[in-house]
């Protein structure tokens, strides 16, 4: 694993304000080091605190050459409850931050094509929405960041102010804290 001293940062665009997190949550991602990734704080993002996606003006490139961007919810509204990023406990964006740069990781996989039928299929099935942030999940997690995604799904879980049906709609879509468990131990047995 790198350190988040090692990263190329000419390549990377990172507001101030999370800096420290996505440092942290980029050092679990060495095959990212040269990828350009732009985090960029959005007023509103539907159904979503986060989202990765490649960039519109690499989608015609090679996977080699594609660049990302993860945008961030200025704030995160949760029925009632809304949060800024400053509300938010350190380790849990980093969690956030890993789970979207598990997304990245899934996308260098995939051609133009591949990448198309994703988009189309993750506006219209639950299934592949849940196997999509299983697999963003999994990803973050066989990169040492259980413990963060652990955190982060504690936070949302646990939280007095957050309503059941959101909570709800996490268990149903994400891996659940046990499962979360049950994988980072099965990397330590590896």
């Amino acid at each position: 694993m790198i350190t988040s001293e090692d990263i190329q940062l000419d390549n990377k665009q990172i507001p101030d304000s999370i800096k420290k997190e996505a440092l942290t949550a980029l050092s679990h991602y060495p095959e990212l080091y040269a990828s350009e990734i732009i985090f960029r704080f959005k007023d509103h993002i539907k159904k979503s605190t986060m989202q990765a996606q490649p960039t519109w003006k690499s989608f015609l490139t090679t996977r080699k050459n594609r660049s990302y961007i993860i945008l961030i919810s200025r704030r995160i509204q949760i029925d009632q409850e809304e949060f800024t990023i400053e509300d938010i406990p350190s380790d849990v964006i980093v969690g956030w931050l890993g789970h979207e740069l598990g997304h990245v990781m899934d996308y260098r996989n995939r051609g133009r094509f591949s990448m198309l039928l994703f988009g189309i299929k993750y506006l219209y099935s639950r299934a592949h929405i849940q196997e999509v942030e299983r697999a963003a999940d999994t990803y973050a997690i066989r990169h040492g960041m259980g413990d963060y995604i652990l955190q982060t799904k504690n936070f949302i879980l646990e939280h007095a102010h957050i309503s059941e049906k959101y909570k709800e709609r996490i268990r149903n879509l994400y891996m659940s804290p046990e499962e979360v468990m049950q994988l980072i131990n099965e990397g330590e047995l590896a």
